[in-house]
């Protein structure tokens, strides 16, 4: 059951004066709130391609100790094809650079994703002091 109740006297002074929340202050609280949506997704996303990355890496060193005359089976798309261990190395060296090129641009649109949060914290925690929280 819900229970309702006053503010006692001491609670409304630590209020203080309410801020009117203006449009713009309003668009800046829609941006943050986006912005730290999208930092999450691309987390997540940043997290299964270093995940991706260290199982490229353990096959990779996997292969080292394979014979040089074996074939090794190599997915391509939903298929696997026996090719020649060299080919098999090269085409890993290839995966494992275009991962890390794409966990490099990650990280600078995760970079830039936060230094814009900051710049709205601070900009918000000016106008509204304590009676917004940002915290993520």
């Amino acid at each position: 059951m819900l229970s309702r109740r006053m503010l006692t006297k001491e609670e409304e002074e630590a209020m203080g004066d309410e801020v009117e929340v203006r449009r713009e202050d309003q668009d800046k609280i829609n941006k943050f709130s986006r912005l730290h949506q999208r930092e999450l997704s691309l987390v997540e996303e940043l997290k299964a391609k270093n995940k991706e990355k260290e199982e490229l890496d353990d096959i990779t060193t996997e292969l080292e100790l394979a014979d040089e005359e074996d074939t090794v089976p190599y997915k391509i798309g939903d298929a696997f094809f026996h090719i020649p261990l060299a080919q098999a190395q090269e085409l890993l060296g290839i995966s494992t650079a275009r991962l890390e090129e794409e966990i490099g641009e990650l990280d600078d649109k995760l970079d830039r994703i936060r230094e814009e949060m900051t710049q709205l914290k601070v900009e918000l925690y000016a106008r509204f002091g304590k009676t917004i929280n940002l915290e993520t």
